[in-house]
C-alpha cells in the first residue's frame, strides 16, 4: 500500500489547594462523581462556557452539518481546527472523525491489507480491537507492556510482511499504566517496514507541558507514524483526532469508511474544540493538580495495603471477586463517591476493580476522606 449531565449541582467553596476562579467541586445526586473522564474539570467549567457562548455567532451557531465531508459538510471550521491540530504537535496534517470510535475502526481497516501484521498491546481498547478484525491484517497480541514479548515477535514475523504496525495506547484506562514509548520508537527503527499507532484517548490534555499528551511528555511526536487522541475526555468536547504525515490523510480522507459514509460534526462542535485547543496551554495549573491528586491518594491507596501500579490520574482499586467488586462500590456510593465495579469481560476474570477516575478539582480533603472509606 503506498501512502503517496443536568442531574449534577454545585456544592461547596472552592479548595484551598485548587486556584480561586476554577470550577466548584461536582457531585452527583448520589455521590462525588469518580467516574468522569472530565479530567481538567473543562466540562463543567461555568466561566469558560459563558466566554464560549460570547464568540458565537450565525456563522458557527449551525447545529448539523446536514452532510457527510466529502459532499457538503465540510465546513471551514474543520480546516481551522485541523490547521489547528497539526501546527500544535508540529505535523504535517491534521484528520478530525466523529468519535475515538469511529477514529480506530475506520483508519485500521483502510490502512491495512493481506500483507500487513498489526503487533497489539493485548490491553488495548475494543475500538482499535474492532479496528483489527473489520481489517484484512494478520495480528498477534502481545502480553500487556512486555516489549521482550513484543521484540520476540517482531524478530519472528517482521520479514514476512510489506508492513508491520505496533499499536498501543499510551495510557490505559483499567490500570492507569503508561507506555514506554520511547522504548517503542527505538523498537520501530530497527526495522525499516515497522509503523508506530498510538492512542493518547486518555493522555491528551492531561500529560506534557503542552498538554499534547504522552508523545509530548517523552519527546516522541515526530516518531510516532499514527498520533490519535480523543476531544471527548479531558478536553471536553467530541470526536477523535489524528495528527500524521499528509501522504497519510490524502490517503485516509479516500479510503476511511467511517469517514466517507457518516454526516460530519455540527459546525458548533467543531467551534467549541477548538476553543477549547486554543486554551490548552493556559490549563497547565489543572494539569499540575491533576498530578498532585493522583500522587496523594496513590500514596493513601498503597497505606491502605492496597497494590497499585498507576502512573496516571486513573487508578484502580483492585478488589478480585466480581460480586465484591459490586459491593465495594455499592459501599462506597452510600459513603458519597460515586464509583462503579469494572468487571469481565472489560477485565481479565479475578480482577474485579473499582476504577477511580480523578479531576483536577477535587480537593485534597475529599481524597483524605475518599481514602478512609477504602
Amino acid at each position: 500500500m503506498n501512502f503517496t449531565n443536568s442531574k449534577n449541582k454545585e456544592i461547596g467553596e472552592h479548595s484551598p489547594d485548587y486556584p480561586a476562579g476554577k470550577p466548584y467541586p461536582i457531585r452527583r445526586e448520589n455521590g462525588y462523581n469518580l467516574s468522569s473522564n472530565d479530567y481538567l474539570d473543562l466540562a463543567k467549567d461555568l466561566t469558560l462556557r459563558e466566554e464560549f457562548l460570547q464568540s458565537v455567532n450565525s456563522d458557527n451557531a449551525l447545529f448539523s452539518a446536514s452532510s457527510s465531508r466529502l459532499l457538503t459538510g465540510n465546513h471551514v471550521l474543520y480546516t481551522q481546527l485541523e490547521e489547528r491540530l497539526s501546527a500544535m504537535f508540529g505535523t504535517e496534517s491534521a484528520l478530525v472523525f466523529n468519535s475515538g470510535y469511529h477514529m480506530n475502526t475506520g483508519i485500521l481497516p483502510a490502512i491495512c491489507h493481506g500483507r500487513t501484521l498489526m503487533l497489539v498491546d493485548k490491553w488495548v481498547h475494543a475500538s482499535i480491537i474492532d479496528g483489527i478484525r473489520l481489517s484484512a491484517a494478520q495480528h498477534f497480541r502481545y502480553r500487556h507492556a512486555d516489549y521482550a514479548h513484543l521484540e520476540e515477535l517482531l524478530a519472528k514475523h517482521a520479514y514476512r510482511f510489506e508492513r508491520v504496525i505496533i499499536v498501543t495506547e499510551s495510557i490505559f484506562s483499567m490500570d492507569g499504566d503508561c507506555t514506554d514509548l520511547g522504548y517503542l520508537v527505538r523498537l520501530k527503527h530497527r526495522y525499516s517496514n515497522v509503523m508506530l499507532y498510538v492512542d493518547e484517548a486518555h493522555a491528551v490534555g492531561v500529560r506534557g507541558e503542552r498538554g499534547l499528551g504522552c508523545a509530548e511528555e517523552q519527546g516522541c511526536i515526530a516518531a510516532i507514524d499514527f498520533l490519535t487522541g480523543t476531544f471527548g475526555k479531558a478536553l471536553a468536547s467530541l470526536g477523535g483526532y489524528l495528527v500524521c504525515r499528509q501522504p497519510i490523510r490524502d490517503y485516509l480522507i479516500n479510503k476511511m469508511r467511517t469517514l466517507l459514509f457518516t454526516t460530519a460534526l455540527p459546525p458548533i462542535n467543531l467551534h467549541w474544540s477548538l476553543f477549547i485547543l486554543e486554551r490548552l496551554d493556559s490549563f497547565s495549573d489543572r494539569r499540575q493538580q491533576l498530578c498532585k491528586n493522583s500522587a496523594l491518594l496513590k500514596q493513601q491507596m498503597i497505606a491502605k495495603g492496597y497494590e497499585c501500579g498507576s502512573q496516571s490520574h486513573i487508578l484502580p482499586l483492585i478488589i478480585g471477586d466480581s460480586n465484591a467488586a459490586v459491593l465495594k462500590a455499592k459501599e462506597l456510593q452510600r459513603k458519597g463517591f460515586y464509583v462503579l465495579p469494572i468487571r469481565p469481560p472489560t477485565v481479565p476474570e479475578g480482577s474485579s476493580r473499582i476504577r477511580i477516575s480523578l479531576t483536577a478539582g477535587m480537593p485534597a480533603s475529599l481524597i483524605h476522606q475518599l481514602a478512609a472509606s477504602l
